[in-house]
């Protein structure tokens, strides 16, 4: 179920490096280099399976920016901020 506005603001609050843009969730990171990049990439895809839920990732050498929706609902779900959680539980080890 897609949430409304006012629901992804409030959940928005746990997550004080992600913003809305249309659709979507998003976040960038940034790190040492490309390596470390790509890395930090390597470690979403256990969790994305895991959760059949696959993020939008740009890479631009040492930066990293993810979009989360829930595509097939259209809009941002819950899916998205559960795999936003996990994506700051990888991020805390960088």
């Amino acid at each position: 179920m897609v949430l409304n506005e006012t629901e992804v603001r409030q959940k928005l609050a746990n997550y004080p490096n992600w913003v809305t843009s249309g659709q979507s969730i998003n976040t960038t990171y940034k790190f040492k280099d490309f390596i470390q990049a790509v890395e930090f990439v390597n470690r979403l895809v256990e969790p994305a399976e895991r959760a059949g839920h696959h993020p939008d990732i740009e890479i631009s050498y040492n930066k990293v920016t993810i979009h989360l929706t829930t595509h097939d609902a259209g809009g941002i779900t819950q899916k998205d901020f559960d795999l936003a959680e996990e994506i700051q539980r990888i991020i805390k080890g960088f």
